[in-house]
């Protein structure tokens, strides 16, 4: 992977991380357009770093948030931060089970099927065309749909499916308020990119002889800015703007995909 592709592809990550568009599959396509030949396992590799960047950018975000937490946590009580870190684990676990026992299952899919993208896509699309129609309230996400919301995340792991487009179109389905579903989509990735870091480290996976960590770092400060940005930015266009714009725009890029997948 040349330079100015690993650039090309973190700027892409870090944009499409915080839109409910599938960061993965446009990953995925971005590779695909540029003619990538790496493997799937390496290909992986440059994809976690990417997703690791933009959860440092969502940290930064979200420091005054994630503070709030922590000082919360330390009073030692049942109190709303308490419960919120609670409920993050309880959305970890739908993914944390189905990355360990279908690892190389869903390695396998990030191997530039653009096909099977764009029909991910079109899945995503008719998510956020439904909870565009959903009523805006008030509620705070409970535990129940913290595990719901999770099994959303899960499911996103396969590229295409947008992670933020699927949890927050859950959370806004179960009723939830758009505000607080978008804060706890963003919010809930972060401890599950680093779990997935850390035992990437552990096992051996990301130290390797080929691996040009010249280009992992070009991609990851790419990733890194233009995540500071799209993070800044979309929190304010999720709330105020509706889902079906991004509905619209994921179904012509799915329908596109599928269709020179073909030609």
């Amino acid at each position: 992977m040349e330079a100015w592709e690993a650039i090309v592809l973190g700027i892409i990550q870090g944009l499409t991380e915080f839109l409910p568009v599938s960061s993965s599959g446009h990953l995925e396509l971005g590779k695909a357009i540029m003619g990538d030949t790496t493997v799937p396992e390496e290909s992986l590799l440059f994809t976690v770093v990417l997703h690791f960047a933009t959860a440092l950018s969502t940290i930064v975000v979200f420091r005054k948030d994630i503070w709030e937490i922590v000082s919360g946590l330390l009073k030692f009580t049942w109190n709303e931060e308490t419960q919120f870190v609670v409920k993050i684990i309880v959305s970890m676990i739908p993914a944390a089970i189905i990355g360990v026992l279908f690892e190389e299952e869903l390695e396998s899919f990030f191997g530039g099927s653009i096909a099977f993208v764009g029909a991910m896509l079109i899945v995503t699309a008719v998510l956020l065309w439904l909870a565009d129609r959903a009523k805006n309230t008030g509620k705070k996400v409970s535990f129940s749909n913290a595990f719901v919301i999770g099994i959303a995340q899960a499911i996103a792991m396969l590229p295409g499916i947008s992670r933020s487009g699927a949890t927050i179109s859950t959370s806004v389905l179960l009723g939830n308020d758009k505000s607080k579903a978008a804060r706890f989509s963003f919010l809930m990735v972060v401890p599950l990119i680093f779990g997935k870091i850390a035992k990437d480290v552990l096992s051996g996976d990301l130290t390797s002889e080929a691996t040009n960590f010249t280009t992992l770092g070009l991609g990851f400060v790419a990733a890194f800015i233009a995540g500071l940005f799209a993070c800044t930015w979309m929190i304010a266009l999720v709330k105020k703007s509706k889902l079906s714009w991004f509905a619209i725009y994921c179904l012509i890029v799915g329908i596109i995909a599928i269709v020179v997948s073909f030609a």
